[in-house]
């Protein structure tokens, strides 16, 4: 094989490979949303400026109670789905690196030894034995092979960039799935705070319903409260009693909740903070809207969803042009061991070009490339809602921690009146002057009221929790 021989393809190469530049399907741009420019509730917003949002905060300089840190420490390094969206990740990185090694030839070595013994029968038998002087022929073949398509469309650089955009959302994936873990790990455990407290004010009621019924008996001794009475006030403390282990109850699922969160097996969860403990934020800057694009994972997600989607319509485009490969092979070869690596006697070699158009698939071709444009704009469209999910998510984390604040005054006044209903109450009923519904109403206003007191403190953590996810903080 000389080189004028091989000038021709070689030189035919670079002229097609020069088309390389040719791209098909359009360039990646982020749908337009439509977003407001400022969050609704303002006054609860506190720092409206760009890059003031919450959602920059490590989450643990956002959660100062060490417990809770440890909670979320462990639970970050312990949470099955968190390991799942890890190997998730593992996969797409994988899938990356091959859509990487596209750009390059395909190259395959040989070696191959072969006997062959015709019929003497044969028209291969006799000439064997007329000219060779032998009644069988070898063969030894070591050769390489390269094959390699020119990405003349762009064809495999779409499937990079799909591959790449795939891997960052399997990445952001894990992000969306972290910040909810941090999330359900904080509010379990002002549940846990909550009940706790609510724990204390059932005891509490339930001593304070021993008093009363004690002092209704002495009453109904001297004549003065019926049995009737002693009944009423009776119940009043079975109820308080009723919420004693109901509380615990709740109190040891959701120490469970906690640890299997964590990835441990259920148990007790050790700790000394107590509800009226934890201090509440009192500005929570949001930035603004337009932020939400970029500081929450799981709109990070989507948007990669659609730049992938977007890539593979350029790969179903692609596939509808000819595609252009470049064939090589070359060796040594012998039909006599002794003469195999004889050089250059036993060279060979081969260069070839095709190109290839298909004909009789175009119509599948072009259902594919249809089916392409059409997942683009469904992920288009799925973009556009989690980000105006997102902006509801928000929305609603300020009017929570608006209105409950509002809640908050209110029953904090009830909790005092109520409480000062009972001793008043208890007074008025020694000294003849109020009956005993009038005590044991009072009494089961106060126990209501503290409960719904410290739901209500829960409540407002919770809403700190769930501004800060819905921001995009947590996974910091």
């Amino acid at each position: 094989m000389t080189l004028k021989y091989i000038r021709i393809p070689i030189v035919s190469f670079f002229i097609v490979a020069g088309f390389a530049a040719c791209r098909v399907g359009r360039n990646y741009e982020r749908p337009a949303v439509t977003l407001p420019a400022q969050y609704s509730d303002t006054a609860v917003a506190g720092n409206t400026k760009a890059d003031s949002s919450i959602a920059t905060i490590e989450w643990k300089q956002f959660f100062t109670d060490t417990t809770l840190q440890g909670l979320i420490g462990r639970a970050l390094s312990g949470n099955y789905d968190l390991q799942l969206a890890l190997k998730r990740i593992e996969t797409a990185q994988a899938y990356l690196k091959q859509a990487k090694l596209g750009w390059l030839p395909t190259v395959n070595l040989q070696a191959a030894a072969s006997t062959s013994i015709p019929s003497k029968n044969s028209l291969n038998g006799t000439s064997l034995n007329t000219f060779l002087g032998t009644d069988h022929i070898e063969d030894y073949s070591l050769s390489g092979g390269l094959s390699w398509e020119i990405d003349v469309w762009g064809k495999i650089k779409r499937r990079k960039e799909a591959a790449l955009a795939n891997y960052l959302q399997t990445y952001e994936g894990m992000h969306a799935v972290q910040t909810g873990l941090v999330a359900d790990i904080a509010n379990s455990y002002y549940n846990l705070l909550m009940l706790d407290a609510q724990l204390n004010i059932a005891r509490s009621n339930m001593a304070l319903s021993d008093t009363i019924v004690q002092m209704i008996r002495l009453q109904k001794t001297a004549g003065e409260a019926t049995e009737l009475a002693v009944q009423q006030a009776v119940a009043q403390r079975q109820t308080a009693a009723l919420l004693i282990p109901q509380l615990e109850q709740a109190k040891a699922i959701e120490q469970n909740t906690l640890r299997i969160l964590a990835g441990e097996l259920p148990g007790t969860i050790v700790y000394n903070t107590t509800l009226t403990g934890t201090p509440l934020r009192e500005l929570l800057p949001t930035g603004i809207p337009a932020e939400l694009l970029s500081n929450r994972p799981d709109v990070r997600a989507q948007e990669m969803a659609v730049k992938a989607a977007n890539a593979e319509v350029g790969v179903a485009q692609a596939s509808m042009y000819p595609s252009l490969n470049i064939t090589a092979s070359g060796g040594v070869n012998a039909f006599k061991a002794s003469e195999w690596f004889t050089l250059p006697a036993s060279l060979f070699g081969t260069v070839a070009g095709s190109i290839t158009q298909p004909i009789f698939q175009r119509g599948q071709l072009k259902a594919n490339l249809e089916v392409a444009k059409v997942q683009r704009e469904e992920a288009v469209i799925r973009f556009r809602q989690v980000a105006l999910d997102a902006i509801g998510e928000v929305s609603n984390s300020l009017v929570k921690l608006d209105k409950l604040k509002d809640q908050q005054q209110i029953v904090s006044e009830q909790v005092n009146t109520l409480q000062l209903a009972v001793v008043q109450a208890r007074m008025l009923f020694r000294s003849g002057m109020a009956n005993y519904l009038e005590v044991v109403t009072a009494q089961s206003r106060s126990l209501e009221a503290s409960l719904t007191q410290a739901d209500i403190t829960r409540q407002q953590l919770s809403a700190s929790v769930e501004l800060y996810r819905s921001l995009g903080g947590g996974w910091k």
